[in-house]
């Protein structure tokens, strides 16, 4: 008898489990799937290993810029014989980000180039903050920005900084030369 009690409370947890587990599309398993893929490039780069000049950067801007800790890039380089796989891909990017859990922050067009913000989280804090652009020359990326106590108020100041921010290129060299 105990060991039957022993098999259904063993079953009933692995029922449970799978139940719970999600089987849709994830950004996650979008990356994973990807970062070895053709026309593609996966990057993890630590914060601290950017330069960034914070001179200019508000109170603000600066909290929000340290409550980011690392960044997960993903790339996708368009040509002219993907097309077809490039919409294919962008149209996969998109329905993950259409759903429900990811939450807009901003939209904004630069140098011909779409850019949409997300977060994961509440209004109070983000557990992601996902940057999604594209572009019919190059290509698209996806960064999802990890890190602790981010808001989503301030990632939009922080956001904004950036596009003004002097960045030092040669550091993120090897993703450059990736889309060109």
């Amino acid at each position: 008898m105990k060991r039957t009690i022993n098999h259904i409370v063993a079953l009933s947890l692995i029922v449970l489990i799978t139940v719970s587990c999600s089987s849709g599309a994830s950004l996650q398993r979008y990356f994973v799937d990807n970062q070895e893929t053709k026309n593609f490039i996966s990057q993890d780069i630590p914060l601290s290993m950017i330069e960034i000049d914070k001179s200019a950067f508000s109170e603000e801007q600066k909290e929000a810029y340290n409550s980011v800790s690392k960044l997960n890039f993903l790339g996708y380089k368009a040509d002219e014989n993907s097309a077809e796989e490039f919409k294919a891909e962008i149209e996969t990017v998109k329905a993950i980000l259409s759903d429900s859990k990811y939450k807009d922050l901003m939209e904004f067009s630069d140098k011909g180039n779409k850019i949409s913000v997300k977060y994961i989280g509440d209004d109070d804090e983000a557990d992601e903050v996902i940057l999604f652009g594209s572009s019919k020359d190059m290509g698209f990326a996806v960064v999802r920005i990890l890190g602790n106590d981010m808001s989503p108020d301030k990632m939009v100041t922080l956001v904004s900084a950036m596009q003004t921010a002097n960045v030092d290129e040669n550091q993120i060299q090897d993703i450059m030369n990736f889309f060109k």
